[in-house]
């Protein structure tokens, strides 16, 4: 459900770009990302907290979402009054691959009065997902407004950057304890 990607192309629309996202670079400018699809799960080491990752759209979702394709609809519709939405969902697991919480954000939303609210998210969000607890395993999934005989329409693919994860409290008491004890060798020791 993952791919490491260098590709930057934020303009092409379609299937043949799919590993590219709408921003044009990972975080911060930075050359790589991940992107996630359809049932994307990622298992950690350990069992720990994650602290949050940085997310965005694909340039093959977002593009889709706004202008529509052969697959799926133009978010807003013809009107641009369709209360249209996207949706990734990240659920946490724990060790036995239960179910620990489950956190979302909006990919793209044209449900707002005023149309010239609705987006499509072409920037990098940080999504805090402490809320999770201590998971083994995030998995990831998708609602949209647009969903058809076979499923959703929209293209289920996310960009990530950056997950960053909270060292277990021994791990991160062995480690303040190591870099105490390096601030107080002598220096000629050093």
């Amino acid at each position: 459900g993952f791919a490491a990607s260098t590709t930057t192309d934020a303009t092409t629309p379609g299937f043949g770009n799919q590993f590219s996202n709408v921003t044009g670079s990972g975080v911060g400018g930075s050359a790589a990302f991940g992107i996630g699809y359809f049932d994307a799960r990622l298992v950690l080491p350990t069992s720990q907290i994650v602290a949050g990752a940085w997310f965005t759209n694909t340039t093959y979702a977002a593009l889709s979402m706004r202008d529509g394709d052969f697959f799926s609809k133009r978010f807003g519709g013809a009107s641009g009054t369709d209360p249209d939405f996207f949706r990734l969902i990240v659920e946490g697991r724990d060790e036995q691959d239960q179910p620990t919480g489950q956190l979302s954000l909006l990919l793209a939303d044209y449900r707002f009065d005023d149309p010239a609210s609705d987006y499509v998210l072409d920037t990098w969000v940080f999504l805090d997902l402490t809320g999770l607890g201590v998971v083994r395993t995030l998995r990831f999934g998708f609602e949209s407004s647009d969903v058809g005989a076979f499923g959703i329409n929209t293209p289920t693919y996310f960009a990530i950057d950056d997950l960053s994860t909270i060292p277990e409290p021994g791990v991160a008491l062995l480690l303040g304890l190591g870099l105490a004890g390096l601030a107080l060798a002598p220096r000629a020791a050093r």
